[in-house]
């Protein structure tokens, strides 16, 4: 992953590099050290890629939650 791939996954997330460094309880001067003198830990990607799909999943539930009925 390169800087920019980066910068637009977390675009798509809705987060900001600080905001994604407090989730995931590091530094954000670490977080911005990556691409640049830092290489992206390898599990970055698939972390974004998962919480954007969450995110979505979580857009349809909402959708949907008023016309089931979960009480039967």
């Amino acid at each position: 992953m390169d800087r920019e791939e980066f910068n637009e996954l977390l675009k798509k997330a809705g987060l900001t590099k600080k905001e994604f460094a407090e989730i995931i309880d590091m530094r954000y001067s670490s977080v911005n050290n990556w691409g640049s003198s830092q290489q992206f830990p390898r599990w970055v990607k698939s972390w974004l890629e998962n919480y954007i799909k969450a995110k979505d999943i979580d857009k349809v539930a909402q959708t949907i939650k008023p016309y089931i009925d979960c009480d039967e």
